[in-house]
């Protein structure tokens, strides 16, 4: 996008990126399970239940195993060659200093963000709206892309004062970098509640039974405190505690935010898959032990990548501007 504040923290986000391998799988074991014929996740994945159900049957040709399967591998191929090529051109340009590298990822990038976009609308469809494949909403791959761009900005501000905590790149990442990565976190918390009141507030208004059974799930038996907590916690709280300038300055007060949102953010997921398998609120040591298992081989892989990488790009035509960045 030709941005120079952000050059030097480029890097950081090219090996976070890298992360699509390990997802990759531990997605495995899902995708084993629906191509065998197990309808434990998907109903649609029951001929039983789809030959009974008029709305399903419509839906075969898009909703079964070997096209699921086909969709998914397509998803991640797409989103770890992007990565890699972005990193590996990155690094290329670490030992060439050639100009025309920056050229040609900016050339790329108006071909990759389109992909990501549509791709992880599709994946958010088939793995998380296809839960309940009789709902269905036109905005759903926007929302989750809201929640994508918080979680990863806030793990990017995490990422970045633990390394300076750690004396790296304490002179290259400064205040001035922290203070703009915190702004698009605050973005993004905005965005996602936009979003999300916009996609209730269609069928809340329109009060059709097809589409309000879905909302109806997550206002009962508990779960709706949970969209309370989302509606204070995932909004307003964040929103009136993290707007001023002097929090997304401070490493302590953008490293509790950043924490914060990620756990708000874990939280909007459950929210979005588990009233599709339980009637009833429940948490234990089964959320606890899965989120730090998946969530410690993503990060193993991550750091892993990085250990054969410079943590900044050396030799990009604009780290001289993101440098001598200052936010007015």
């Amino acid at each position: 996008t030709r941005s120079g504040w952000s050059v030097v923290i480029r890097r950081i986000m090219e090996i976070t990126a890298q992360g699509t391998l390990p997802l990759a799988l531990l997605f495995l074991p899902i995708l084993f399970s629906v191509w065998s014929g197990d309808s434990t996740l998907y109903d649609w994945n029951n001929p039983e239940i789809v030959n009974n159900d008029p709305l399903l049957k419509g839906k075969v040709s898009y909703l079964n195993p070997g096209f699921f399967a086909i969709r998914c591998v397509f998803y991640f191929v797409m989103w770890i060659l992007l990565a890699r090529w972005f990193l590996n051109k990155s690094s290329q340009q670490d030992e060439t200093g050639e100009i025309k590298i920056s050229s040609s990822m900016e050339r790329m990038s108006t071909f990759a963000i389109p992909v990501f976009a549509l791709t992880l609308t599709f994946a958010a469809f088939d793995w998380l709206m296809s839960l309940d494949a009789k709902w269905f909403s036109t905005i759903w791959g926007v929302y989750i892309f809201a929640g994508c761009m918080i979680s990863f900005t806030a793990f990017t501000a995490i990422f970045v004062i633990l390394l300076n905590n750690a004396g790296k790149m304490e002179e290259e990442i400064t205040v001035e970098h922290r203070h703009e990565i915190g702004r698009a976190m605050f973005f993004a918390t905005c965005f996602w509640a936009y979003i999300g009141f916009s996609q209730y507030m269609l069928y809340w208004y329109a009060n059709i039974p097809e589409e309000t059974a879905w909302f109806l799930r997550r206002q009962n038996n508990g779960f709706g405190y949970i969209g309370l907590i989302l509606i204070f916690g995932h909004f307003a709280i964040p929103f009136l505690g993290f707007i001023s300038r002097n929090v997304k300055r401070s490493a302590n007060m953008l490293t509790f935010w950043a924490c914060y949102m990620l756990v708000m953010h874990w939280i909007d997921l459950y929210w979005l898959v588990m009233p599709e398998f339980t009637s009833e609120v429940e948490f234990g040591l089964l959320e606890i032990t899965s989120f730090v298992g998946i969530g410690g081989i993503w990060l193993a892989g991550i750091l892993y990548v990085a250990q054969s990488y410079r943590l900044f790009p050396v030799r990009d035509p604009r780290l001289q501007e993101s440098l001598n960045f200052h936010n007015l």
